[in-house]
C-alpha cells in the first residue's frame, strides 16, 4: 500500500474543512493492528510454551499449564472494561488519541513482561505481576480495532469503505504471524536452558522498537474531517455508553451475536489443536505440525481479507458475512474429520478452506459493518463494546467443546461441527436482521433513525 495521500471530496452532511486520506489511515490501522496483535499473540504462544515452568510452581506441571492458560484468559476478561473506557475516549477526544494511547499502553505491558522476575526468584509475586500485565494487555487491545476501523471508515470514500477498513483486520493476522515467526526460531536455535533463562524475553523486549515505529506513523494521521467538525457539539459531551444503551440497544445485541461467528476459529485453531495433539483423543499429531497449520491459516487469511473487503463494497456486507459464517460453520465437521483421518495434507487443505476463505468472508467485513451500525458520536464505543463482550463470551466456547466432547468420546467431528453450525446460524440471523448498508453513505447512515435501522 502506498502512503501517497488520496484526496477524497467530502460529502455534504457533517463535512469538515480538510481532505480525507484513506490510504494513510489504512496504513496506520494496518501497522497498529499488526503491532498490537503481535503483542497479544506473543503472550498466547508463550502461555503454552514457556510460562508454565517459569512463572508457576514446578512441582505439578499440570497445575502450571492450567494456571498459565488462566492468565491468557484474563486478557479477555478485561477487554469489555477497556472497550467502555477507551471507546468513550475515542468518541469524546478523538480516534487518533485513543489509538496512540492504546498502542503505547500495549507496548509498555508487553515490554514489561520481558523484564519480569521468575517464580524461582520472587515466588508468587511473579504470577501476580504476570496477571496484572495481561489485564493491561486486554484493556489496551480492546480499543485498537474499534478506533482503527472508525478512523479508516470515516476517512474512506463511501464506495471503498470495506476495502480500506479490511486492512486493519489483515494487520491482526500479520501480527499473529510475526509472533510465531519471532518466537519459534529462537526456541529451535537456542539451547533449552538459555531459551528458558533469557531467550524467550527477546521477542517481548523487541516490542519497544516496533511500538515506537508505530507511534510515529500514527502521529502523522489526522482526525477524520467529519469527526473533527462534530467534536465540541453538545451531543458529543454525553457519555457514549449511556447513549449507546439508550438509543441503539438492538444494534448492540445484534453485533454481540454476530461476533459469535468467531466460534469457527475457536473450533479449528483452539479446540482443533487439542483434538489433533492431545493423547486422549488419539489422533497422533505433534504440536509443531499444528503450529504450521495455524501459520498457514493466518497466511491464507492475509491473502484473502482485502479481496473480501473489496467484494463487500460491490455486493453488500450482510449476505457475504452470513454466507461465510454459515458455510464455514458447516465445514468445521469436515476439518475435524480430516484430523481424525490423520492426514496432514488434508488438514492443510481444510484449514485453508474453512479458516482462510469462508471465515474471512465474515472477518474481512465485520469491522466495516459494525461501524456502519452506529452514529459517529458513539461509533468507537458501539464497536468496541459489542466486539469485546462477544469475544469474552466466545472465549468460553473451547471449554464448552471439551466438556461436550471430552477425550474418549465418539463422533467428535459431528458433535463439535453441529454445535459450531448452530452458533453460526444464530450469528447469521443477527446479521440478516441488521440494516443493509449497501450503497449508503456514512451521512445517510448517520441521520438514519434507530427505528428504521432495526435497532
Amino acid at each position: 500500500m502506498s502512503t501517497t495521500p488520496t484526496l477524497v471530496p467530502l460529502s455534504s452532511q457533517g463535512a469538515g474543512t480538510g481532505p480525507r486520506d484513506p490510504r494513510k489511515a489504512a496504513m496506520s490501522g494496518w501497522i497498529g493492528s499488526a503491532l498490537e496483535y503481535y503483542d497479544f499473540a506473543l503472550y498466547s504462544l508463550a502461555a503454552t510454551l514457556i510460562f508454565p515452568t517459569i512463572f508457576f510452581p514446578s512441582e505439578n506441571p499440570t497445575v502450571g499449564i492450567i494456571a498459565s492458560l488462566a492468565t491468557y484468559a484474563v486478557g479477555y476478561i478485561s477487554r469489555p472494561v477497556g472497550a467502555v473506557v477507551l471507546g468513550a475516549y475515542g468518541d469524546r477526544h478523538g480516534r487518533k488519541k485513543v489509538l496512540v494511547f492504546a498502542m503505547l499502553l500495549m507496548g509498555f505491558a508487553t515490554f514489561a513482561v520481558g523484564l519480569l522476575p521468575t517464580y524461582g526468584q520472587v515466588g508468587l509475586l511473579a504470577p501476580a505481576l504476570l496477571v496484572l500485565l495481561r489485564l493491561i494487555q486486554g484493556f489496551a487491545v480492546a480499543g485498537e480495532l474499534g478506533g482503527a476501523s472508525a478512523m479508516i471508515v470515516e476517512h474512506s470514500p463511501d464506495a471503498k469503505r470495506g476495502f480500506f477498513a479490511s486492512f486493519s483486520l489483515q494487520g491482526t493476522q500479520v501480527g499473529s504471524i510475526l509472533a510465531t515467526a519471532v518466537l519459534l526460531p529462537l526456541a529451535a536455535i537456542l539451547p533449552a536452558d538459555q531459551f528458558g533463562t533469557w531467550g524467550w524475553r527477546i521477542p517481548f523486549l523487541l516490542s519497544a522498537v516496533v511500538i515506537l515505529a508505530g507511534y510515529f506513523i500514527r502521529r502523522r494521521v489526522q482526525e477524520p474531517p467529519a469527526y473533527a467538525a462534530q467534536s465540541g457539539k453538545p451531543e458529543s459531551k454525553r457519555f457514549p455508553l449511556v447513549e449507546l444503551l439508550r438509543t441503539r440497544p438492538g444494534a448492540l445485541v445484534r453485533c454481540i451475536a454476530m461476533t459469535f461467528t468467531n466460534v469457527i476459529g475457536m473450533a479449528t485453531l483452539i479446540f482443533g489443536v487439542s483434538y489433533a495433539t492431545q493423547k486422549g483423543y488419539g489422533n497422533g499429531f505433534s504440536s509443531s505440525e499444528f503450529l504450521w497449520v495455524t501459520l498457514v491459516a493466518n497466511i491464507a487469511a492475509v491473502a484473502t481479507i482485502p479481496l473480501f473487503g473489496a467484494l463487500s463494497d460491490r455486493i453488500g456486507r450482510r449476505m457475504l458475512m452470513a454466507a461465510g459464517g454459515v458455510i464455514g460453520g458447516l465445514l468445521v465437521t469436515g476439518y475435524l474429520w480430516a484430523i481424525e483421518q490423520g492426514s496432514l495434507p488434508l488438514v492443510f487443505v481444510c484449514v485453508v478452506i474453512v479458516q482462510g476463505i469462508f471465515f474471512q468472508m465474515w472477518n474481512a467485513t465485520f469491522a466495516t459493518f459494525f461501524q456502519e451500525q452506529f452514529p459517529m458520536r458513539i461509533r468507537v464505543t458501539g464497536f468496541a463494546v459489542s466486539q469485546n463482550i462477544g469475544l469474552m463470551i466466545a472465549s468460553f466456547f473451547p471449554s464448552i467443546f471439551t466438556a461436550i466432547a471430552p477425550p474418549g468420546s465418539t463422533n467428535v467431528p459431528l458433535t463439535i461441527g453441529l454445535t459450531t453450525l448452530g452458533i453460526c446460524l444464530v450469528s447469521a440471523v443477527a446479521t440478516l436482521m441488521s440494516p443493509d448498508t449497501k450503497g449508503k453513505s456514512l451521512d445517510d447512515l448517520e441521520v438514519q433513525k434507530p427505528a428504521k435501522a432495526g435497532a
